[in-house]
């Protein structure tokens, strides 16, 4: 095993040694060091350093017990307990055809989670509701109320204005345009909350958590049913003067001429959404069949196995990277990171997206960018959500 890969296996290992600790104080409260270990089955070293790394983290304390003795040998009894007040977080994720709501410390620990398929496009109060009733589910999980929770945040498949909080034109989400989803989550659910733009929450997943650990540089693409784009430049997350940066779905392909829900024709997201790019897979399966298009088709990584669709995933990276080639050029980038569903499709995507950034941008540029799929999937956005909620926590502290 590699020194990266027995790194990322520790690494693994060691969160769900917390996620089991958090899991267990959440359902019987303050317990000491061996109870903890009695109830995981973890051994006595995996405790005590999992519980020093969340108590490092400030997730959990660990005090004398109440009764302890105060003569005798040995150290005197002690509980840990989680730090409900500072410790726990909620993070929210609307996507077009989901929303999932969980409860965890920012590190990517999750001690409380509930999720429910909706499409929220046509209908924001309905959306809304059903992310408070899936934020109370993943509270109640983790053993807190809304006062417990110290900060929240919440990622929308939409254009966010940081100056009147509302969703901006242009947006898959026509009807939530003027709305401003952090009052009326705040309203629901009794917790302060920021919302911004699901790409952010994804690049701030990945930065934290996955793919671009370590990096102060990167872009990362959500390819979904819109394209988006967040921005870490010089180890921030840059927002542009109103929040509104990163819409590279709508820059224009030459040649392309469909029809942009923005109102102009041939911009990228009518080329390469995961809409787009499966009636293109669809049609591709039909032909190969000699059958109707089908309504249903197998998951992108199973197609992507497929040479003929595969063909069909790596010509839909070239376009994207034809746009990011630019991008790479101008922001000169440590990576570029594609998630969402379309970033599902790993390893014929990211190739059309390399082939692109080789051919149209700088040399020197494009030998310095390293091009991978994001190493949280569809949960990136879920986990950036987190990850800014427990920003927010520490500096409120």
């Amino acid at each position: 095993m590699s020194d990266l890969h027995e790194s990322a296996a520790l690494s693994a290992r060691r969160q769900r040694t917390r996620s089991a600790l958090l899991a267990v104080l959440a359902e019987y409260g303050a317990l000491s060091r061996a109870d903890l270990g009695r109830l995981t089955g973890l051994s006595r070293s995996a405790v005590g350093s999992a519980v020093a790394d969340l108590r490092e983290q400030g997730a959990v304390t660990e005090e004398t017990a109440p009764h302890a003795h105060a003569a005798g040998r040995g150290r005197p009894a002690s509980v840990v307990s989680l730090r409900r007040e500072s410790g726990l977080v909620l993070g929210i994720d609307l996507g077009h055809a989901h929303i999932t709501a969980a409860v965890g410390t920012g590190d990517g620990t999750v001690v409380g989670e509930a999720t429910a398929p909706l499409d929220i496009d046509d209908r924001p109060e309905e959306a809304l509701d059903t992310a408070a009733a899936l934020a109370a589910d993943a509270m109640r999980q983790a053993g807190c109320e809304p006062g417990r929770i110290a900060a929240a945040a919440a990622g929308i498949p939409a254009a966010m204005d940081l100056r009147t909080r509302a969703v901006r034109a242009p947006t898959v989400l026509a009807r939530w345009i003027g709305l401003d989803p952090a009052a009326e989550l705040e309203r629901r659910i009794g917790v302060p909350f920021e919302v911004a733009n699901d790409a952010e929450m994804g690049a701030r997943g990945e930065r934290a958590l996955g793919a671009g650990r370590g990096l102060n540089d990167l872009i990362y693409v959500k390819a979904s049913h819109g394209v988006g784009s967040g921005l870490v430049l010089g180890g921030q997350v840059y927002r542009g003067a109103s929040g509104l940066s990163g819409e590279i779905g709508h820059i224009q392909l030459p040649g392309a001429s469909n029809w942009c829900r923005c109102g102009n024709r041939g911009c990228l997201e009518t080329a390469v959404s995961v809409v787009e790019v499966r009636r293109q897979l669809g049609h591709v399966l039909a032909g190969a069949d000699r059958r109707p298009v089908p309504r249903e088709l197998p998951p992108l990584a199973e197609l992507a196995a497929r040479p003929a669709t595969a063909r069909v995933i790596t010509d839909a990276g070239r376009t994207l990277g034809r746009v990011l080639a630019d991008l790479v050029n101008f922001l000169n980038p440590a990576a570029v990171i594609v998630g969402g569903e379309l970033g599902r499709a790993g390893a014929p995507l990211i190739a059309g997206v390399r082939e692109s950034i080789d051919r149209y941008a700088q040399p020197a540029v494009a030998e310095g960018v390293e091009v991978m799929a994001g190493a949280l999937g569809v949960r990136a956005e879920l986990h950036g959500a987190l990850v800014m909620a427990a920003g927010r926590r520490r500096t409120r502290t």
